[in-house]
Order: C-alpha cells, then sequence, then structure tokens
C-alpha cells in the first residue's frame, strides 16, 4: 500500500544546498512537507522522536530520508549505520545525495543500506531534473506500513512467502514478521 501521508527527512549542513534543493523539489510539484536538519546526530534525535522532535503531530515520522554524506557532527554514513542497527527502522527507504563522487563513499554508503546513490549536479535545472525523477521513482514504490513512531507495523507472514525471512530482533523469541 503507497503510503499518501509523505514526509520527507532531509539531511544536510549546507543552507544553502537546503533552498536549493528545497526549491528543486517545489518546482516538481512535490507539496508533502520537507523538514530538514543539519547533522547525522540531529537525523537520529529526530528519528527517535526526542528532544525538540518528541511531538510528532509537528514532526512526523519521515517516509523517506534523504541524507549528504559530508558534514559535521555526525555524517550520512552516521545516519546509515543507525538506520542499519535499528531493524524496526531501516525500512525507511533512504537515499544519499552528495557532492562525492568518491568509489568507496558509494560503496560504503550501499553497504550500509542506501537505495540509492545521486551525486549533486553543478546547476540548478539538473538538480531539479533528478529530485523529480526520483520523487517520482518513490511515488511508486510500495513500502510497509509503519506506525507514528516509524516502527513497522507486523504482519502476519504465515504461508507467505516473507514467511522464511525472520526478523533478527524477533528471531530470538521464533516470531516470523
Amino acid at each position: 500500500m503507497k503510503n499518501k501521508n509523505f514526509t520527507i527527512l532531509a539531511i544536510d549542513d549546507s543552507t544553502d544546498d537546503q533552498l536549493l534543493i528545497t526549491r528543486a523539489f517545489r518546482k516538481n510539484d512535490v507539496t508533502c512537507p520537507i523538514h530538514w536538519v543539519g547533522s547525522g546526530e540531529e537525523a537520529i534525535t529526530y528519528l527517535m522522536g526526542e528532544g525538540k522532535f518528541s511531538d510528532r503531530a509537528l514532526f512526523p515520522y519521515p517516509s523517506f530520508v534523504m541524507t549528504d554524506l559530508k558534514m559535521p557532527m555526525g555524517d550520512g554514513f552516521t545516519v546509515l549505520e543507525f538506520l542499519k542497527k535499528n531493524p524496526e527502522w531501516a525500512i525507511i527507504p533512504t537515499v544519499v545525495f552528495t557532492s562525492s563522487a568518491d568509489l568507496d563513499d558509494i560503496k560504503r554508503s550501499y553497504m550500509l543500506g542506501a537505495g540509492s546513490y545521486i551525486i549533486k549536479p553543478g546547476n540548478f535545472e539538473e538538480m531539479r531534473r533528478r529530485l523529480g525523477i526520483f520523487f517520482a521513482y518513490w511515488m511508486e514504490c510500495e513500502t510497509p506500513q509503519t506506525d507514528l513512531s516509524g516502527k513497522r507495523i507486523e504482519t502476519d507472514s504465515t504461508g507467505k512467502l516473507g514467511e522464511r525471512f525472520t526478523n533478527q530482533h524477533n528471531n530470538e523469541k521464533g516470531v516470523t514478521v
């Protein structure tokens, strides 16, 4: 089931990039909320719903995460590692949107669970085009349903193909997801 209440959590320490990315999304008629944070540490605080992000009515759990890599106080890898270590949240579609074309950054991002890796272009029109394609793609994708805290809603996989995949967290209890 497609998520009808789409919310983007965008992570970038550059206020100039935040403005350009927001403008590019809006030029593509993307009207969903975009919540900006400036570091990996702040993103984790947002994801956990702590501190100033504790009101989920104001700061809803994101349907999608877009992160830069190179930032002080927790880089994009910090965010990817956090999501990967938390199976309840690892299901959230995450894209790296960065200026780094380093092959090791690309490889590590995918190893940590990034769904896509897009290099920030040098001009606005190309950024608008890439973000339009990216958003249109994710709007067509099916994503697991989550509750308001971002945790996936448990399903009964008994007798289904998914039955053979267990949640590592629940695996100790013998529960399938």
